[in-house]
């Protein structure tokens, strides 16, 4: 039987990053993935090779923003290994019913010009919504990139920069109690607060509504950091798609003397005495690992699926009944549907240029429309009068992606997992057919073609994979890419719960990793980073705090000296 320092359960990209520090610190490691190439939710792949050979997907993440909040790329040499990200700019374009349209560049001055056109207000209003969100995600950052319960990691990471950031946040007492206020109100309340046009709140509305939650959501305003950060850091794909980040990790991984098998579905966590040893694989092949068990899943499935509940009570008696019950998830999925293109839309009333399609473009006709979009889900109905969606066209950055000249468009568009009065029928009993979901994504297209007339004439083949089917094909629940809610309560120390939120369980060598654990969903590594680490100081706990104290001290040090 073959023996590993740890084992880690699916490899995702955070996976992969989390066995890439591992073996930095000189542990052998394995990774086991169901299916046949590594990369989870990050993948890029030929989806329609009979229909549309050569054109190139990636059916899952796109836009890659928060992977730039963190060290993952440079610590691990990623671009030695192959990665190159290209920079979007613009990042965002929206069309209005009325003539007028949302462009947003890179450059925030650029976007208030564009604004300007049609607000001077609105324009002068943009500036400082971003400069206040730009200093959140400044005070954020370094809470992303340290385990959420490690005050030393936390503190290693503040510079003077964002020391400054975070005074101008909280500098007074009335100070702070406004930041809060703020934090505890909705995304649409600020919109609200800072602008007057539609044109410009739709779209904001929209992106804030990218955490799967409605624009409306009380203690939901983090949301609003989601147009600011394609500012700052910007927003990026890699060449070749995102399945071009996981070559570069699988690279790393290997070269560091890393095992990944692909085709491999654990069946159950092996637990001796009340330490986790090793996995059964669904053919009855059997790892052991003398370190430790790492999983990428989400906890239900970890705890109730993966693990004998008579081990899981044994480690706390409570545990599988506040998995079950108090990790929420709420009904909204994604419908994603990618299509190749024989040309690229063209938005023929919008003063069409190509760069439009540079960054994401949005359907967001109105505030109410978003509302719809992401309430309709949550109780069961498709929302499909007026449909709203986010869409990209990764060719026109990456022209390796399609055959010359033609183009890739990739469509997200929310949707009910579970449908409303349709209960135990279809795929998994969730109500969804092959008619619905070509039905949902014709009234989609649709939609689309009402702003680009050329669409429907340009569609070579198309691709839809309707939520229970995101499912079973990268293994989450309920098809919540996110693993579960990124609401605020169950955020930070929070996540997924505050006894499992420092990526350690009740069971003495096994720990989480994956986008149900901080800082959440999304394509930054970090929580692979961040796991690494707890286990580190779980191995080490001297050496390591004292390696912490002393970047605390460097990181101070550098900070000041650079200022002075």
């Amino acid at each position: 039987m073959q023996s590993y320092d740890a084992i880690i359960i699916g490899a995702g990209h955070n996976g992969l990053v989390c066995a890439a520090y591992l073996l930095k610190a000189g542990y052998s490691v394995l990774l086991l993935e169901k299916n046949s190439i590594p990369g989870g939710a990050a993948t890029t792949e030929e989806l329609m090779p009979e229909d549309a050979p050569g054109f190139l997907f990636s059916p899952c993440a796109i836009n890659h923003i928060f992977i730039h909040l963190g060290p993952v790329v440079e610590e691990l040499e990623l671009e030695k290994y192959g990665l190159e990200y290209l920079f979007c700019d613009p990042v965002v374009f929206c069309p209005h019913p009325d003539g007028k349209y949302f462009l947003a560049r890179r450059s925030v001055e650029q976007t208030c010009a564009e604004i300007a056109r049609y607000s001077p207000r609105d324009a002068a209003k943009y500036a400082e919504f971003t400069d206040f969100w730009q200093r959140v995600i400044g005070m954020l950052t370094p809470l992303f990139n340290a385990p959420p319960k490690s005050i030393v990691d936390m503190a290693g990471n503040y510079d003077i920069s964002k020391i400054k950031d975070m005074m101008s946040l909280m500098g007074s007492g009335d100070k702070t109690l406004d930041l809060i206020r703020t934090m505890l109100s909705s995304p649409l309340d600020v919109i609200n607060e800072y602008f007057d046009s539609e044109f410009l709140k739709a779209p904001l509305a929209r992106l804030s509504a990218e955490l799967s939650t409605p624009p409306s959501q009380k203690n939901m305003a983090v949301g609003s950091i989601m147009m600011s950060l394609r500012h700052n850091p910007g927003m990026a794909r890699p060449k070749g798609g995102t399945g071009a980040l996981t070559q570069a990790l699988v690279r790393c991984v290997q070269d560091l003397g890393g095992e990944i098998r692909t085709d491999q579905q654990v069946q159950r966590v092996l637990i001796d005495d009340g330490k986790a040893v090793g996995v059964r694989l669904t053919n009855g092949q059997e790892y052991r690992s003398t370190m430790g068990v790492i999983s990428s899943l989400d906890a239900q499935r970890l705890f109730l699926q993966l693990i004998d509940e008579r081990d899981v009570d044994a480690a706390d008696a409570e545990l599988r009944e506040r998995v079950s019950r108090r990790i929420a998830n709420h009904n909204e999925a994604i419908l994603k549907i990618d299509c190749a293109l024989s040309e690229l839309p063209r938005f023929e009333n919008h003063n069409h240029q190509d760069e439009y399609w540079m960054g994401s473009a949005l359907i967001a006709d109105s505030v109410a429309q978003v509302e719809i979009a992401h309430t309709d889900p949550t109780i069961g109905r498709i929302p499909i009068d007026d449909p709203s969606m986010y869409m990209v066209v990764p060719s026109l950055l990456d022209s390796s992606l399609a055959p010359e000249g033609q183009h890739t468009l990739w469509i997200e568009f929310f949707v009910p997992y579970q449908i409303a009065g349709a209960e135990g029928t279809g795929l998994k009993g969730t109500g969804w057919t092959e008619d619905l979901k070509n039905q949902v994504a014709d009234r989609v297209l649709d939609k689309l073609a009402e702003y680009t007339p050329n669409l429907k004439s340009s569609i070579i083949a198309r691709h839809i994979e309707s939520p229970p089917e995101l499912e079973r094909r990268i293994g989450v629940s309920k098809g919540n890419y996110y693993h579960l809610d990124m609401s605020f309560d169950q955020m930070m120390f929070f996540r997924p719960l505050p006894e499992l939120a420092n990526y350690k369980t009740p069971i003495e060598g096994l720990f989480l990793t994956g986008a149900g654990t901080h800082p959440g969903g999304s394509i930054s590594g970090l929580p692979g980073r961040n796991c690494a680490r707890v286990i580190l100081q779980t191995e080490h706990p001297v050496s390591q705090t004292l390696s912490d104290t002393g970047n605390v001290i460097k990181s101070a040090a550098k900070s000041l000296f650079s200022r002075s």
